[in-house]
């Protein structure tokens, strides 16, 4: 298997989709095993939607069951279970594994490891934003809020205030 790592220039920003299409694209080449995007939470579903394949997102178990994938998710009425067939696409909760810690003769090896960088541009894929920021404000500074005793004293002051 070769890891992929695809770099995006500094102070650009490449969008979910865009950087979807990059796992998209490599997939019909070889086995993709593990993206990582900016954070927010998108790339994978994207990813999935582009390929046609099922998802599972918020992994915080899987379980490989012959030809079945199967994936715990938290949710917030407690725990979901969702079963799929491969290939799929997997995004991952923090609390799926926990982290391991390298040992020097494996950071060693590692180093030695042959890694091939592939640009998106190689792939055919534009990452170019669309998106230019025009600036970036602090949000105005919030009023102080008022501690009322009763129900009565709370729709007396919502009144005031012409909220109701």
């Amino acid at each position: 298997t070769i890891r992929y790592w695809i770099p995006i220039d500094p102070g650009r920003w490449c969008n979910p989709l865009k950087f979807s299409r990059i796992p998209q694209q490599t997939s019909r080449e070889r086995t993709v095993d593990m993206a990582i995007d900016d954070d927010c939470n998108q790339t994978g579903q994207m990813t999935a939607a582009l390929l046609d394949w099922p998802q599972g997102t918020f992994a915080s178990e899987v379980k490989v069951e012959g030809e079945k994938l199967t994936v715990v998710r938290e949710v917030d009425g407690g725990l979901e279970t969702v079963s799929m067939k491969f290939p799929a696409v997997v995004t991952a909760d923090l609390r799926l594994n926990e982290p391991r810690y390298a040992t020097l003769p494996n950071i060693m090896k590692a180093k030695k490891k042959k890694i091939e960088t592939v640009k998106p541009s190689d792939l055919g894929i534009d990452v170019s934003s669309r998106i230019k920021i025009l600036s970036v404000e602090d949000p105005p500074q919030r009023q102080a809020g008022v501690k009322v005793e009763t129900v009565e004293d709370l729709v007396s002051k919502l009144k005031e205030s012409g909220r109701i």
